[in-house]
């Protein structure tokens, strides 16, 4: 039933329990919506706050404003984005924190763990860094996104940070369509016993995610093709520039002292 309801949620994020009460009716199951939120609840999640009920923010912790608002995407390292979302085992679940480069879709760094706690989510944040470091990143205002230890970091690393309106599922679209593609391309494919195997699982599916899964909003290219070739042609660009200008101003330090001399 948990599997079903899942399906349900993965393709029609908005729906609450009464929605997925009506939907699992219409299937000929016999249940009731207390039930279904029983389930729901063990689950973690809720209509409209897409994976895991983490849009809750713990009372005090600093919310940081919308970025993204109208705002043209035209690179990669631009905008990153960060989300959390449940990976079913046949007995059990698992929680998946990816980040991904809004401009190409590329997914930069993952952690899958067994839990909630904050370090997981800190890990694939490091790792994520470790790679580059974009303008603005993105998230809900779940209790781990406003944490300091998360905020405070990105702060330090200087990146401009964004953060969903509150109920605003859309804000974060792009992730959402990730959690789909993930989920109908490989999870519901394949029953994973244990967690061994779903990061395998998981692992191989972003590597071909990335790498040769062609996308046709990339004109038929892959993620990596566009993060890669454009980023690397930008750092080329950025470093003839930074190398003309520190000719330029070498040469002007040298007229002046022949001017002064």
């Amino acid at each position: 039933m948990k599997h079903r309801i899942d399906e349900i949620y993965t393709e029609s994020p908005f729906y609450g329990s009464r929605k997925i009460t009506g939907q699992l009716r219409r299937e000929g199951v016999l249940i009731n919506r207390k039930a279904v939120q029983g389930h729901m609840r063990e689950m973690g999640i809720a209509g409209i706050t897409p994976g895991p009920n983490l849009s809750r923010r713990a009372q005090g912790h600093r919310v940081f404003p919308y970025l993204l608002r109208d705002l043209l995407i035209e690179r990669p390292n631009q905008v990153w984005g960060i989300d959390i979302t449940y990976i079913r085992l046949l007995g059990g679940w698992l929680y998946l924190a990816p980040i991904i480069d809004w401009f190409s879709r590329y997914t930069v760094a993952w952690e899958l763990d067994e839990t909630l706690e904050m370090p997981f989510v800190m890990e694939c944040v490091e790792c994520a860094l470790s790679t580059a470091r974009p303008e603005i990143w993105n998230s809900d205002q779940g209790s781990h996104f406003t944490s300091p230890l998360y905020t405070e970091r990105l702060q330090q690393a200087g990146v401009r940070i964004s953060m969903d309106g509150k109920g605003r599922a859309l804000d974060n679209i792009l992730t959402e369509r990730l959690w789909r593609t993930l989920k109908y391309e490989e999870v519901y494919l394949h029953d994973y016993a244990n967690p061994k195997e779903a990061r395998r699982g998981i692992g191989g599916y972003f590597d071909f995610y990335n790498h040769r899964r062609l996308h046709q909003s990339l004109d038929y290219q892959t993620p990596a093709e566009i993060y890669f070739q454009i980023a690397t042609a930008r750092q080329k660009q950025t470093a003839v520039i930074e190398s003309t200008t520190a000719t330029k101003e070498k040469g002007a330090t040298l007229n002046e002292t022949l001017f002064l001399s």
